[in-house]
């Protein structure tokens, strides 16, 4: 790790507060902890959240915990996280992954600092470390890996986690998912293969079909913003809005290149601020861009329900 990122994990240290989460007093919460220890401390790469964490902790007692703290709508978060799980497999139980779903673990955001997504921190011997924010080489996370490998074996935590054991567990503990309605399917595959119009077009079929279907809305809101992001570049979006700051296009598109990099907050405001001064066409655009960015985030996520209040002040 370069001596900027080692400064960085050094200043980071001691500085989130685990407390919260490992000590309170809940007992489902323990219940289901014990329940998952033994997968916990058996499989290489696992799911956490707010309620399943503390088991982490005790692992982290024998071998190091590396948290990635992500989000499926931005794609800076999936590739770092794609990362991190190859990682996590070539250094076949050296480190446990624990992979939390920033927007569905508030908690856990908090305690870990998470202002954006992807934030990588790792906890060693009960003790939480930061990392890093944002996506970075491989080469550089592979450094932060053994950054925290050497800090563990500073610390006598030097287990390991047997590989087959992980594998055997994660079999068992990730029944076959159940199939995606069809139209569904037909999204997810056109995704796959990069048709961000034959997706939109899927999801919008099924909205039809079921003005109810919330999975498909929050889906053509997500590919909506890949589709709109095709073949741009932060840079090119950046400098387009430095240089028109009243243009709604310019605007709205830096908002979602934002949003796709984790800075919620950010392309928020940005609309927001912007909003006041269109016309009424320029505002129902930009309010209706933030309705479908509402959706990419999550409705219950604490940035969207602030936002969300501050367009309700000025329409109303």
């Amino acid at each position: 790790m370069s001596d900027e990122r080692a400064a960085q994990a050094a200043s980071l240290r001691g500085a989130i507060d685990l407390s919260a989460l490992v000590n309170r007093p809940d007992p489902a919460a323990a219940g289901a902890a014990g329940a998952g220890e033994e997968s916990g401390a058996g499989r290489l790469i696992v799911d956490v959240d707010d309620r399943t964490f503390t088991q982490l902790v005790e692992v982290s007692r024998t071998v190091p915990v590396i948290v990635d703290l992500w989000a499926s709508w931005a794609e800076q978060s999936t590739r770092l996280s794609a990362t991190l799980i190859k990682l996590a497999r070539e250094y076949a139980g050296r480190f446990v992954l624990a992979r939390v779903e920033a927007e569905r673990s508030p908690q856990l955001a908090q305690a870990f600092q998470a202002q954006q997504v992807p934030t990588v921190a790792a906890v060693i011997g009960g003790r939480p470390v930061g990392l890093f924010v944002g996506e970075l080489p491989e080469p550089e996370i592979r450094d932060a890996v053994e950054q925290v490998l050497a800090f563990a074996a500073q610390n006598g935590v030097t287990g390991t986690v047997p590989v087959d054991d992980a594998d055997a567990g994660a079999e068992a503990a990730e029944p076959e998912p159940a199939p995606l309605p069809p139209l569904h399917q037909e999204a997810y595959d056109a995704i796959e293969r990069g048709d961000f119009q034959a997706a939109i077009d899927a999801y919008t079929k099924a909205i039809a079909q079921n003005p109810g279907d919330d999975e498909a809305k929050a889906g053509l809101a997500q590919v909506s913003l890949l589709h709109r992001l095709q073949g741009k570049t932060l840079d090119e979006l950046r400098a387009a809005a430095a240089a028109a700051p009243d243009d709604v296009d310019a605007q709205l598109g830096v908002a979602d290149a934002d949003v796709s990099g984790g800075h919620v907050e950010d392309a928020f405001d940005r609309l927001l601020t912007l909003f006041p001064k269109l016309d009424a066409e320029g505002k129902n655009r930009v309010r209706e861009r933030l309705v479908e960015l509402f959706a990419v985030v999550g409705a219950s996520d604490a940035r969207v329900v602030k936002a969300r209040g501050r367009l309700a002040s000025l329409l109303y």
